[in-house]
């Protein structure tokens, strides 16, 4: 079941803000003067567009107005009034410009020649364009997406970003896979938080994308990060630091009954920073699905085949709200303090009518039940966290921070299945209640060596989860009047608490002939407990582990990142959740149960990288990696059928769903990006992957399999004219197997367009998601006791149409190398 972020509903003054804005500008700036002039780069007088333009009085050194430079790099500011003035020039990756001037009576306008701004010392040469469905940062070991120059993504959510990026893959729930494994550590903003991969909680298909700034996906990652997953995700939200107001307010619709607002916008003062926004979403989806399954039973006397089909549509509506309060603050001493709270309020309903066949296997006579599937599952999220940043002017590299914060999540969803047209009654009505606590705090100290070729990096972690729950199933009796029981077998109170200690060092050096290096290590203890009231199911487990990790590059050219080689290693874990170990029976429909594994280990994988990046003349880049994973103890779904409850319940085959070390796998997989612009307005990108994968079947008693799988996408970005962008895109993905049979191949084509208007102050997107229609989930399962094949088609085929309005200094990118680097450091 989806659980979306929500929040309140905006109020009515923020409208009438909005319209006061402008007015309150202008009366701060009128006057008969005017400057102009021009901001282009020192090294080779290439205009720099859209950079900010600032003009502080020069008797107090308050803000004025600002400006922005066009696309020639120009700029001007009317309405002045005579006096002094200062005006500071800055662009990213370029040290700010500022000069004195004065306005008079007798020479009211000033037009100042080309101002030529020195690229900063911290220019990330390396970071070059792979212009995937969005524009991306491609480094070694981490992909950075700048969301806001991604047309695929108006209208859509973190899941329509991430479907985006190499290594990636999405299936048709939303669960999000990097090189073949769901098991993902998820930030946002460097921090925990409750934000969730398939399981409870909000879900990444329910972050607006228009909330998002940046993605960092780090396939490989250093010894800083939790040791949790294959990789990790890092979600970077929107921020600015411009003066005045900034933000924009944009609205998306979509075919078949879907709107999508939002809100964002800031303040910056002096020594303050205010942020706020919103987002809302209600939106209908139409579901179709189909299965058909065979099902060898015994007693072990006597066995028979039991053939069932299933068939259903659905409607999906989901309503979610989420709210963004946000204040920074700059302390003294080189201190910043920030604070902020993000309310979430989602209501999803579904409804699922079904058609239910079963027949034994050589015997005459077809049963047909007619079964409606109803859920109503409301969500109430509020996560609040405060940050502290400490730098030293006179040690440059110093830097020492802290985070601390909590997500509460309380979650009710009630579930209900009618059956008819068998002998007797069946179905059921299932109300779940789930409320959660995270809590987290991390303390981070940077120190660079004397002579700055090195940095030591520490911190400490702290992240604790408690969980409380209860699922009360109702079930119909032999007699139609006595309605739905209780069933106390099935139902259930539970408790658990998970507390998550770490810490770390990492160590890294430039060293001579191009060499440089970096280690580190990283110790996790976990401690479960939990159980199930009057149930005799407990869990109380603790473990510790170390988790090392290296990185050494060599540059291979002139310029940092130009040639580059990198080897990088990194042990893993995957830790089971209770949920997965808790051995209850949860049913999700008649036919379908999930129990967990108390006997369930933890997963633990030894992962290795050699990549090369090259970036030639003319813009073109091509990055190569080649990866191996070892894991032992591999933790897959297992399903299998309850003979008994087929027998009993009378709706055909029941089948159960757990989980199980299953032995140990290794895959194998190489990597490629290639971008390259053919022409001034036609530029090029195409990524695949290709991975030899092992599926281990010691747990199953059946003989370990193996395949070749692979993805692969190609985009186009053209620019046929000023002011108008467009995007088509296409992407394939292979069979990939599974612990007991395997996910068949699935494709699609996506196309978008941009225009700017009024100057660049709004713009009008068209994005048609799946043109072609052909993303479905085809899911085939084959072992001795059980076959089944599962179709699956969500509603994918949408066209979104969206309207942005820019305020203040806010205008969508267009240089890439202008964007922001998303952060990180070697071999993050």
């Amino acid at each position: 079941m989806t659980f979306l972020h929500t929040c309140c509903q905006p109020l009515r003054g923020l409208a009438l803000l909005l319209t006061a804005l402008p007015l309150g500008l202008h009366a701060q700036q009128a006057g008969p003067a005017q400057v102009s002039g021009q901001l282009v780069e020192a090294a080779n007088g290439q205009p720099l567009p859209f950079a900010d333009v600032l003009l502080l009085r020069a008797a107090d050194s308050t803000l004025v107005t600002g400006a922005q430079t066009g696309l020639d790099g120009t700029f001007k500011a009317e309405h002045l009034a005579l006096g002094r003035y200062i005006l500071r020039a800055q662009a990213l990756n370029f040290k700010p410009v500022r000069r004195v001037f004065a306005l008079s009576a007798g020479a009211p306008a000033l037009a100042l020649g080309p101002l030529k701004l020195a690229a900063s010392a911290t220019q990330l040469g390396e970071v070059r364009v792979v212009a995937q469905k969005a524009v991306v940062q491609q480094e070694l070991g981490k992909t950075v997406i700048n969301v806001e120059k991604d047309l695929s993504s108006v209208g859509g959510t973190a899941v329509n970003v991430l479907q985006n990026v190499p290594s990636v893959a999405v299936d048709a729930t939303g669960t999000v896979s990097l090189r073949g494994s769901s098991n993902l550590t998820i930030l946002i903003d460097g921090k925990p938080a409750g934000t969730s991969n398939g399981g409870p909680g909000p879900r990444l298909d329910q972050i607006p994308a228009s909330q998002i700034a940046q993605v960092e996906v780090m396939t490989n990652p250093s010894a800083k990060y939790d040791a949790s997953g294959v990789g990790v995700i890092n979600i970077i939200t929107k921020k600015n630091k411009k003066d005045g107001w900034n933000g924009q307010a944009a609205l998306n619709l979509g075919t078949r009954d879907k709107y999508a607002p939002s809100l964002s916008l800031s303040r910056h003062h002096g020594k303050a920073t205010w942020s706020l926004g919103y987002d809302g979403s209600d939106q209908m989806y139409r579901t179709r699905t189909n299965s058909s399954q065979t099902a060898l039973l015994t007693d072990g006397a006597t066995s028979s085949s039991l053939f069932t089909t299933q068939e259903g549509t659905g409607r999906q509506q989901n309503r979610n709200h989420t709210l963004n309060l946000g204040l920074t603050y700059d302390l003294p001493k080189e201190q910043t303090l920030s604070l902020s709270v993000q309310p979430h309020y989602e209501h999803q309903t579904e409804t699922d009518n079904q058609t239910l066949t079963q027949q034994t296997v050589g015997a005459p006579g077809v049963i047909t039940q007619y079964g409606q599937e109803l859920a109503d599952v409301k969500v109430k999220v509020l996560e609040s966290s405060a940050d502290y940043r400490r730098t030293w002017e006179a040690h440059k590299g110093r830097e020492l921070t802290a985070n601390a914060g909590g997500v509460l999540i309380d979650a009710d969803v009630p579930v209900s299945q009618l059956l008819t047209g068998g002998p007797r009654p069946a179905g059921f009505t299932q109300a779940q209640r789930v409320q959660a606590q995270i809590f987290f705090g991390q303390a981070d100290f940077t120190r660079p060596t004397a002579d700055g070729k090195g940095k030591l990096e520490a911190g400490l972690k702290l992240q604790t989860l408690h969980n409380t729950g209860s699922t009360a199933m109702r079930k119909p009796t032999d007699n139609p009047g006595d309605g739905f029981q209780l069933d106390p077998a099935n139902s259930f109170n539970y408790a658990f608490t998970q507390l998550m200690p770490a810490a770390y060092a990492t160590f890294q050096r430039t060293l001579s002939h191009g060499w440089s290096a970096q280690g580190g290590l990283r110790t996790e203890a976990t401690f479960l407990s939990g159980g199930v009231e009057n149930r005799n199911a407990a869990i109380d487990k603790s473990y510790v582990n170390l988790f090392p990790s290296a990185t050494v590059a060599k540059e291979l050219g002139k310029e940092p990142g130009q040639n580059r080689l990198q080897f990088s290693y990194a042990r893993r874990l995957n830790r089971p959740d209770f949920m997965q170990q808790l051995p209850i029976q949860m049913y999700q429909d008649p036919r379908n149960y999930r129990q967990g594994n108390a006997n369930l280990l933890p997963e633990f994988s030894h992962n290795v990288e050699l990549g090369h990046q090259l970036n030639l003349t003319g813009g073109a880049s091509i990055t190569n990696t080649v990866f191996a994973r070892f894991t032992q103890n591999a933790i897959r779904r297992v399903r299998t059928i309850d003979t008994a409850a087929t027998r009993t319940n009378n709706v055909g085959v029941v089948t159960r769903e757990t989980f199980d070390n299953v032995g140990t796998t290794n895959s194998f997989g190489f990597e490629t990006t290639w971008a390259q612009p053919l022409t001034k307005w036609w530029r090029v990108s195409a990524s695949g992957s290709l991975y030899y994968s092992q599926i281990a079947a010691n747990a199953l008693n059946a003989a370990n399999r193996a395949a070749l799988a692979g993805t692969a996408r190609l985009a186009n970005n053209f620019t046929p004219r000023k002011g108008l962008d467009v995007q088509l895109t296409g992407d394939i993905r292979s069979t990939v197997l599974t612990a007991q049979g395997r996910q068949l191949p699935t494709g699609g084509l996506d196309i978008a367009l941009r225009q700017q208007l009024f100057q660049e102050r709004a713009a009008l997107t068209l994005r048609v998601s799946d043109l072609l229609n052909t993303q479905v989930r085809r899911t085939e399962l084959a072992t001795p006791e059980l076959q089944t094949s599962l179709y699956s088609k969500y509603e994918t085929r949408v066209a979104w149409l969206g309207f942005t309005w820019y305020i203040g200094a806010s205008k969508p990118g267009k240089k890439i190398d202008n964007g922001p680097s998303g952060g990180g450091g070697f071999g993050g």
